[in-house]
């Protein structure tokens, strides 16, 4: 990196990203970024406005924050930019070379270090305008944090029949290699996909019995996966 590098926030994705970008130990909420060229906020989104209005203004001094969903408003009136890994983050060694990165900057010289510090961090970077983070951001929310929610309720179910998580894993993995290779329609399989309706009956009366709180999640996934298996290959 061209600039000198502070992170504020100490949670999983400040640390990380401290350590992947060698900036040193990450410092807490309320520091004021004194001696830093780049300022990299990462704390709560409700958070941003206050740690921002923490740091002291600089010549040259760019202010930047890691939401998807939040734009560059809650850092005026510093010089702002904000760099998103799209990764998912659960410890200090979390990878980020190979994943995408929405950025923005309120000035091309913003944009131009979002830019660098995504490239040092081996990330590709997307610009996602302002109008278009909330969506974003659901997205990456539907393919990652979703996708645990379903795991864990087909881990709950095989759980009656006896079975462990481990079990379901190749079947995951194989699953998502397809869609990212096929896309949706294409790698679609199961009874829905074969107009095996009697089959799906079967299955949502099981889980009526084992697992009803499951049923509601059941129904509205198999109505998608209906939709989708309609789509033309």
């Amino acid at each position: 990196m061209s600039k000198t590098i502070t992170v504020i926030g100490r949670g999983r994705l400040g640390t990380a990203l401290a350590r992947a970008l060698d900036a040193g130990p990450p410092q807490g909420r309320g520091s004021d970024g004194a001696g830093a060229d780049l300022v990299l906020l990462c704390v709560p989104d409700a958070e941003i406005a206050a740690a921002a209005a923490a740091v002291t203004p600089a010549p040259g001094h760019l202010v930047g924050h890691c939401s998807g969903a939040t734009t560059l408003a809650p850092l005026a009136p510093h010089e702002a930019f904000s760099l998103h890994p799209l990764m998912t983050v659960t410890g200090p060694e979390a990878p980020f070379a190979g994943a995408g990165c929405a950025i923005a900057g309120s000035t091309p010289g913003a944009l131009a270090a979002a830019r660098e510090l995504a490239k040092h961090l081996g990330m590709r970077a997307v610009e996602i305008d302002d109008s278009d983070r909330a969506a974003y951001h659901a997205a990456a929310s539907i393919a990652s944090n979703f996708l645990v929610t379903v795991e864990a309720a087909a881990e709950r179910l095989l759980a009656t029949a006896g079975g462990e998580r481990e079990l379901l894993v190749p079947l995951v993995r194989a699953t998502v290699e397809d869609w990212a290779a096929l896309g949706g329609a294409e790698a679609l399989t199961g009874p829905i996909a074969r107009g095996d309706e009697e089959t799906v009956t079967r299955q949502r009366a099981a889980i009526a019995e084992r697992t009803p709180e499951l049923l509601p999640l059941f129904d509205a996934l198999a109505q998608a996966t209906r939709e989708l298996a309609a789509v033309p290959a």
